[in-house]
């Protein structure tokens, strides 16, 4: 590679190692470390409405929840349609404990981080049986058992007494060194636990790819058949494809109780299912940086549509329900104009203005 580490423009790799690196450059380096300094200092130094701090949360779980989807139809090629369910999985076992030892027992409000862990592991054994027929199936037939699971998941937890038929069943604040987590800090301080859990699985995803078992991802997406003949696994690789996805799928739900102090079904539908596997697309299928993209994308869009529907709701007759209209056709026609014009999501845009940027002006 070129010696100045500051501003190499090209990939003159002289070792693997040089090229496995997670940061190609020092200036790299720099910007991504000055990005994380202030995702984590900004809520410090500006005052958000709780409102806004929820939508904050939200993003960020979803961008967990997206992360493992990435994984399994992104990079493994396997459609999952039932993402939402891995999620219920996760924050139905934090309703379990709480329902069992009470929303306010010690172990829910001071070992919250081995909870999380749990739901992340009940994720994955979860999603390694639901990923058991990824072996003798494929494409539609495999997205159709996904959506098998989804529908099976809503309907136990709407008719089993254990879960509250789908009511919600709460779980008490947790407890952090400085002592109870109250409500005027209660989205702040899920804010960084869940930037916490992005970063972490962010470079173990990075990193992941660097191995083996990540190539052996991307080489069953592209022919399972020459994967195979190359001496991978096809099988067991698409079964770990959907634990890894469920853990993380599992670690999203866990947050999403904690955050919400409560699990209900309504939050795990076949429509957020579809709402995780549309900010997949939006963001870029196959791409790290593509699942941060989609769920921002989303969610932002979601909350202006919101904001115009009451804008628009002072001038309109109160019979013209517009955010009802509004909302599901606004949903629909962004996921089809990616699909049509931009295929490859967002993370084609960042792509794109990176490589202006290394190129101009005509550097050598």
């Amino acid at each position: 590679m070129a010696a100045n580490r500051w501003l190499a423009t090209g990939n003159f790799f002289t070792t693997y190692q040089e090229e496995q690196r997670t940061f190609i450059t020092s200036l790299d380096r720099l910007i991504f470390s000055l990005f994380l300094i202030v995702l984590f200092i900004w809520p410090i130094f500006f005052s958000v409405s709780r409102t806004y701090m929820l939508v904050v949360d939200n993003i960020l779980v979803a961008v967990i929840a997206v992360l493992g989807l990435n994984l399994v139809t992104g990079f493994a090629g396997l459609i999952s349609i039932g993402h939402a369910a891995f999620m219920g999985v996760g924050a139905y076992t934090i309703a379990s404990f709480s329902r069992i030892l009470g929303d306010s027992h010690i172990i829910i409000t001071h070992f919250w981080p081995l909870l999380i862990f749990i739901a992340g592991v009940a994720g994955a054994i979860t999603g390694a049986i639901v990923g058991l027929p990824s072996l003798r199936l494929k494409h539609l037939y495999l997205a159709i058992a996904t959506l098998s699971f989804q529908m099976i998941f809503e309907w136990a937890i709407k008719f089993l007494t254990f879960f509250n038929q789908g009511q919600t069943i709460s779980v008490g604040r947790v407890v952090w060194f400085t002592g109870e987590v109250g409500r005027n800090d209660h989205y702040i301080f899920w804010y960084y636990v869940a930037l916490v859990i992005i970063v972490l699985f962010g470079f173990v995803v990075s990193n992941l790819f660097k191995t083996r078992y990540g190539r052996a991802l991307v080489a069953v997406r592209d022919n399972d058949r020459a994967a195979d003949a190359m001496g991978m696994h096809p099988g067991f690789t698409k079964v770990y494809a959907f634990a890894l996805s469920g853990f993380l799928a599992g670690v999203a739900g866990a947050v999403h109780a904690f955050l919400y102090k409560g699990a209900g079904i309504e939050s795990f539908t076949l429509h957020h299912s579809i709402t995780y596997l549309a900010m997949a697309i939006v963001g870029g299928l196959g791409t790290l940086n593509g699942s941060f993209w989609g769920p921002a994308a989303i969610e932002i869009l979601n909350l202006q549509v919101e904001k115009f529907s009451e804008y628009a709701g002072n001038y309109l007759p109160s019979a013209m329900n517009l955010a009802t209209a509004l909302r599901p056709f606004t949903f629909g026609l962004v996921i089809v104009l990616f699909l049509m014009f931009e295929p490859r999501g967002i993370a084609n845009w960042w792509r794109i203005a990176k490589s202006y940027t290394k190129t101009w002006p005509f550097r050598y």
